[in-house]
């Protein structure tokens, strides 16, 4: 059965660090890009980053520098670290997977994702 599930949001102060992990099952994310995209109450869904079966990883710009998406095939599990978090970095963190191969956060469309994770960041 296919599932993404992510883990490891939570409250952080501004200036500080998180790392998400998704989890996947019933297909091998190997053979697929994946990647991330947030939302923030009121706001419109947000292409975070994403990362393609050839390991080549794309940022949106404001995260450029801090955010760093990472794959693991063992476990089958994709992650992002993030770093120098603001405020302005608060969302729901899902990740997911895009309709085709991404190349860039501009065209990334994300067709099937997981639950998400609360990322919080406050003083």
């Amino acid at each position: 059965q296919f599932q993404l599930v992510e883990s490891g949001g939570g409250l952080v102060q501004p200036g500080g660090s998180l790392r998400l992990s998704c989890a996947a099952s019933g297909f091998s994310l190997g053979s697929y890009s994946i990647g991330w995209f947030r939302q923030a109450p009121g706001k419109e869904r947000e292409g975070v980053s994403c990362i393609n079966n050839s390991g080549t990883a794309y940022y949106l710009d404001s995260v450029k520098g801090r955010f760093t998406i990472s794959r693991d095939s063992a476990t089958n599990t994709v992650s992002l670290q993030m770093n120098s978090l603001t405020p302005e970095d608060t969302a729901v963190y899902h990740c997911a997977l895009p309709w085709a191969p991404c190349t860039n956060m501009v065209d990334v469309d994300f067709g099937s994702w997981g639950q998400g994770t609360q990322v919080t960041v406050s003083s």
